[in-house]
């Protein structure tokens, strides 16, 4: 690699973003049900407290009970409602089970076809990963081709360069794959 303060730049620029790509890839899978009861389901709710809306894990505990029951304690009994109402419009196709202390979410069993559903969201969003790994590359590629345009970089400089961005680019759409495979298998496994 070239001992250039631009270059390292480009770099650590290509390599941070590629990693909050696959970073954001695996949060999204979290919040995907595969008939286990996951409290991550549940990390984006927000629900309507103090006049304000608040995210669900700073109203009170939320734990896995069994492999397919959450529970749902709030910390103060009078936002049971409003949970419960948060739940049902967040259409992540569970009905709340409201007792007057906890609620509790139970997960059917997923069918086949549900599966099958499931495994082709996650495909998409692992496509949508890769797009985005492709569009750090052409960023990163398109900074080099300015430097080497503008003669900061030689033409062999630029050319290891873009050699290091297809490697680490390569190395990430890698990473994309064995996280979608890995939640494919999850979600296909009854």
């Amino acid at each position: 690699m070239i001992e250039n303060e631009q270059v390292e730049e480009i770099f650590l620029v290509l390599e941070d973003k590629l990693e909050k790509t696959v970073s954001v890839l695996r949060e999204e899978f979290a919040s995907i049900r595969a008939g286990r009861a996951n409290p991550h389901i549940l990390d984006k709710l927000q629900v309507e407290a103090y006049g304000g809306m608040s995210p669900l894990n700073q109203l009170g505990n939320v734990s896995a009970l069994d492999a397919r029951c959450l529970v749902i304690s709030p910390w103060d009994k009078s936002l049971l409602k409003a949970i419960e109402k948060a739940i049902l419009q967040s259409n992540i196709g569970l009905n709340p089970t409201n007792d007057g202390n906890v609620i509790r979410l139970v997960f059917p069993e997923l069918t086949e076809e549900r599966r099958k559903e499931l495994v082709k969201q996650i495909k998409k969003m692992g496509e949508d990963a890769k797009v985005a790994a492709r569009n750090i590359r052409r960023e990163a590629m398109d900074a080099l081709k300015k430097m080497k345009t503008s003669k900061e970089l030689s033409e062999d400089a630029a050319a290891d360069c873009e050699s290091e961005v297809e490697k680490s680019v390569s190395k990430s759409m890698e990473e994309i794959e064995k996280v979608v495979s890995a939640k494919e298998k999850e979600l296909m496994t009854v």
